[in-house]
């Protein structure tokens, strides 16, 4: 319940919606009961004359069956447009929470350190931030809002009923103890079959968005059939836990259909004993009482299926919400400097870090670089190379010393500042499914295409990048997979040059190239590196 409460912080930009919602699902509730008291009146008044008594509301109704004909078809209407009303109010609710909801996420992961992401399944966040949230949306637009109008049109209906006959309603009411227990054991073998469809789904997202990843892998190996067979053994979890539900629901739908029908056949047994002994029942009382029992056990059903839907959205806002939860941020202290450029001096002081406790992997490094000098760290492959840079841009908390650039802690500075002022190019460049222009640019709106051109022509590299298809707007698809490694990798360097930092870090750049482009790169190299740290 308290995920619950979190989550309405959600609606208030949206309130109105959830207000109009309840409204109209009060307004259902309360019109529902009317059309088969008009249909008793119409029977008992019009048709066999058969009313015991009238009531001051039979004397407001029109004295004609045409008149209440038409108020049958009248009070049909509003009900039509009613549930046309909220279905729709309470969708666009949904959806609206949805979108702010997943904006936050989103927005929530961005701040997140590296280390997080180094032990979070890129999968496992894929079905958090997609297809919980989206069940999540059910709550309000299929679960909550509904569930209050369905439990209060049962009792209305309820209270109609005995206000019209006491006897018939408590034979009526008479299967319900089954169905309350029932319910109860429906809901809770279904909430534990929910969580794990869930769980199941993210196992299912992890493992094919990595292996899609590493298809390469697999098929170098030749591991199509191992990794086909593992994929099996998921996937037939995911299965077994939806069968499961699937199970229950099969058992439960048509216990809610033998306790209805037994209460109909209860009805129509007592109430026509009733009516052969020209007792208190009239004809269109039980005509009456027949269209309520439809009435009362239609949303007792749909009260279980969504129970189940309010339970799998709480599912999903507990494995949504445990992400803002997170508080694996990198520590900004409350008096952070900014500003546009560093002059480049870097100083580290006795450095220690280590990615698990007392694991090791940079001990007591001191090491000084001067404003505007070039320096090579060379070390074995896991010496710590790619961790010293990590932690001069903060992407890693270090434990121990102190890292300055002109003089000042790197914890100091705004993550935004240092960021800015450092460039990176990786010997595993990436590149989104977008243009070279986008990717040299990351869609920032401070860089025109010109600009790049210009750029691209200062490096030495214009001439590269119009030979591709498109030229500048060739879209190199999911992580550059039209374009060679080295094409890649130039296209990282621009990326770092055009943005303008003052400190540039290359991490292995050329390790993975053929010697014409390492040649092209090294050209390019020696010019952004100019009065560059």
């Amino acid at each position: 319940m308290k995920n619950i409460t979190r989550l309405f912080s959600f609606i208030k930009p949206y309130k109105n919606l959830l207000y109009i919602g309840i409204f109209l699902t009060f307004a259902k509730a309360f019109l529902n009961p009317v059309r088969p008291w008009l249909i008793k009146v119409l029977v008992d008044n019009h048709i066999t004359n058969t009313a015991f008594n009238k009531s001051f509301f039979n004397n407001l109704l029109p004295e004609s069956v045409t008149g209440i004909l038409w108020l049958v078809v009248v009070v049909l209407l509003l009900e039509i447009t009613g549930q046309f009303f909220f279905n729709y109010v309470t969708s666009l609710l949904g959806q609206n929470v949805v979108k702010t909801l997943r904006d936050k996420v989103f927005a929530h992961i961005l701040k997140l350190n590296t280390q997080f992401f180094n032990k979070t399944p890129v999968g496992t966040l894929q079905t958090r931030v997609i297809g919980d949230i989206e069940n999540i949306a059910s709550i309000f637009s299929e679960g909550l809002v509904t569930i209050i109008g369905d439990i209060v049109l049962l009792i209305v209906v309820v209270i109609v009923m005995f206000s019209m006959h006491v006897k018939l309603t408590l034979i009526t009411l008479s299967t319900l103890p089954i169905l309350i227990f029932a319910t109860i054991l429906f809901k809770e073998a279904v909430k534990t079959s929910f969580t794990k469809v869930r769980n199941q789904v993210a196992l299912l997202n992890t493992f094919v968005q990595e292996h899609i990843t590493g298809m390469k892998i697999v098929q170098i190996f030749h591991k199509e059939k191992e990794e086909y067979q593992k994929f099996e053994a998921i996937n037939k979890e995911h299965r077994e836990a939806n069968n499961k539900s699937i199970w229950y629901y099969s058992l439960y739908f048509p216990v809610v259909e033998i306790l209805s029908s037994v209460s109909l056949g209860l009805i129509i047994w007592f109430g026509g004993r009733d009516i052969l002994s020209e007792n208190s029942v009239t004809p269109g009382l039980l005509i009456a009482f027949i269209g309520y029992i439809n009435m009362f056990f239609r949303p007792i059903r749909e009260l279980a299926d969504k129970f189940n839907t309010l339970q799998m959205g709480v599912v999903c806002s507990d494995r949504v919400l445990a992400i803002l939860d997170t508080n694996e941020f990198i520590e900004q202290n409350n008096h952070l400097i900014e500003t546009n450029a560093f002059e480049g001096k870097i100083e580290i002081k006795d450095l220690w870090l280590a990615y698990n406790p007392d694991e090791w992997v940079l001990k007591g490094v001191n090491l000084t670089i001067e404003k505007g000098q070039t320096v090579a760290i060379v070390g074995a492959t896991g010496s710590g190379k790619t961790s010293l840079i990590n932690v001069i841009n903060r992407f890693y908390e270090f434990q121990k010393g102190e890292v300055l650039i002109d003089n000042v802690s790197i914890r100091t500075y705004s993550l935004d500042t240092i960021h800015r002022n450092i460039g990176i190019v990786l010997q595993d460049v990436f590149l989104f499914s977008d243009s070279i222009v986008n990717n040299i640019t990351l869609n920032n709106n401070a860089f025109s295409k010109a600009q790049i051109i210009d750029t691209a022509k200062e490096l030495g590299i214009h001439d590269f990048i119009t030979s591709l298809p498109e030229g500048y707007d060739f879209d190199v698809k999911e992580r550059g997979g039209l374009i060679s490694a080295g094409q890649r990798q130039i296209v990282s360097f621009i990326r770092a040059f055009i943005y303008n930092p003052s400190i540039l870090m290359l991490d292995e750049a050329t390790a993975n190239i053929d010697s014409d482009t390492e040649h092209l790169i090294q050209n390019i190299t020696n010019k952004i590196t100019q009065n560059r740290t």
